[in-house]
């Protein structure tokens, strides 16, 4: 009996040691890894097409190179992987194929994966948008190194911390959208005069009266760094800012002197492995840097205004960094869904007038609106009656992350803001695929430019409701047992 006893106390002692080995390996084990690359995508052939006007350009040489910024994180339960590209819009189906080849080399599920584009519109042509048709051979490419940065920031994991803060830049972004005066009309490419506002109207006050909608100045931040030293990694940043411009070759535009400005800030300009700074782009359908209640702008050097505007931004964020909280591990959780939305297709009326007009000003390429927009009724002729696009939610802690393939106007970002079950969230655009401007319902009855039926404005006007009940259903999925929640 004796010899029971002991045995009994003997088995208790050791089965308490043993699970205080298996506790303390668990805890170990709760370590979050990350790993930041940037891929360059510059064209390795010349001349390229250049799309994001009217007319379709053509490069010989970038300013700056061109990247996918990559970023990989991996809590040990699940991994994430957020990229940026330097590009106008990216199709879907270059990042299907992306997607599919990263995940085959990381074993990352490409439900996992979020790819936007920046936006710049000095980058090369993978979506045929009015006058200017996909580079084919760079749209492979593309996809190839976008896989590749993937791989690589994969590979790159190291244990690391991760904070997240929003900061505020409110004298970067202005509402492009204006209501006219009582009495202008507007006449639309399709000879109607429904319109109640322009697009980037000018600076002629007997015009304007006042702007259509919001801004929203928020900087979005996540901030990574290795555990050892505090060494920076990466800092993931969101602006609700179409883009700047103001150079003629390929350049990544203000996204890309945002990473270097933000580099400098962070003393991080030669650390190993190399820092990766990314911006992208929030809800700025309808925004950008004019301010057109001004008697206008200075006139800038080729790349000036985009430098002012990445070292504002960059000077914002870096002040919000000041008060950001890191956390060594965070739970890391994502959704998506397939939603079918409805096609703005032309009616046979609509078609023949087109075609009329495309048969009197022969083969192009065309200088008027009419006959550009005449050109992409004929192509829209050709879309299917739905089109099927995803929408994520991720969570990192208590940061929400929402995805819209478009280019979503800014009351959409300020609603999923304010809606959001989870404290902080910001909206990535231009996000997995490219399916045009997405106006509310309220932006498609005034008209104007983003609501014009193109290739570049194909949605049904119901859809950014039904993209933003989705997305809030994404993250209440995502926010369960947050101790973030709202």
């Amino acid at each position: 009996m004796r010899w029971n006893w002991l045995s009994t106390i003997w088995v208790f002692v050791l089965l308490v040691f043993l699970t205080r080995g298996i506790s303390t390996d668990a805890a170990d084990a709760r370590i979050l890894r990350a790993g930041a690359v940037a891929q360059e995508i510059t064209p390795e052939k010349w001349p390229v097409s250049v799309n994001g006007g009217m007319s379709d350009r053509k490069a010989t040489g970038s300013i700056d190179p061109l990247h996918a910024r990559c970023l990989v994180l991996d809590n040990g339960d699940q991994t994430l992987a957020l990229v940026v590209v330097d590009s106008c819009m990216v199709p879907r189906d270059v990042f299907d194929e992306a997607k599919l080849l990263a995940s085959r080399a990381t074993g990352i599920p490409v439900e996992r994966m979020l790819m936007s584009a920046t936006h710049t519109h000095t980058a090369v042509t993978v979506t045929g948008v009015f006058q200017s048709d996909p580079e084919e051979d760079y749209k492979r490419l593309l996809a190839r190194r976008i896989a590749t940065g993937i791989e690589r920031a994969w590979k790159q994991r190291e244990p690391a911390r991760i904070g997240w803060v929003v900061g505020q830049e409110p004298n970067q972004v202005f509402n492009r959208r204006w209501f006219t005066k009582e009495g202008l009309i507007n006449t639309d490419p399709f000879e109607q005069t429904t319109d109640k506002v322009r697009m980037n109207p000018g600076f002629d006050k007997s015009v304007t009266r006042e702007p259509s909608g919001p801004t929203d100045p928020g900087v979005s931040i996540i901030s990574i760094q290795a555990v050892e030293g505090t060494r920076p990694i990466c800092i993931y940043a969101n602006y609700s800012l179409h883009y700047v411009g103001g150079v003629d070759a390929l350049s990544g535009d203000y996204f890309a002197e945002f990473a270097n400005q933000i580099a400098i800030k962070q003393n991080a300009t030669s650390v190993q492995p190399p820092f990766v700074g990314i911006m992208s782009n929030g809800t700025s359908g309808n925004i950008n840097n004019i301010n057109f209640g001004s008697d206008g702008v200075p006139p800038r050097k080729p790349g000036e205004q985009l430098r002012l505007v990445a070292s504002s931004v960059a000077e914002a964020a870096q002040k919000a960094l000041l008060d950001i909280q890191y956390h060594d591990w965070v739970e890391l959780h994502a959704a998506q869904a397939e939603l079918e939305l409805g096609v703005r297709k032309p009616n046979l009326e609509q078609l023949d007038q087109a075609k009329q007009w495309l048969t009197a000003a022969g083969p192009g390429p065309y200088g008027k609106l009419r006959e550009i927009y005449a050109r992409e009724t004929v192509l829209l002729a050709g879309y299917p009656d739905k089109v099927q696009v995803i929408v994520q939610a991720f969570r990192i802690g208590g940061l929400g992350i929402t995805t819209i393939p478009c280019e979503t106007f800014v009351e959409t970002g300020l609603a999923i803001k304010k809606d959001s079950p989870l404290k902080t969230t910001f909206c990535v655009s231009l996000a997995n695929g490219y399916n045009g401007y997405l106006p509310t319902a309220q932006h498609h009855e005034w008209g104007g430019y983003e609501t014009w039926r193109a290739r570049s404005s194909y949605l049904s006007a119901d859809s950014e409701a039904q993209i933003r009940e989705k997305l809030m259903e994404l993250l209440t999925v995502v926010s369960r047992d947050s101790g973030d929640s709202k």
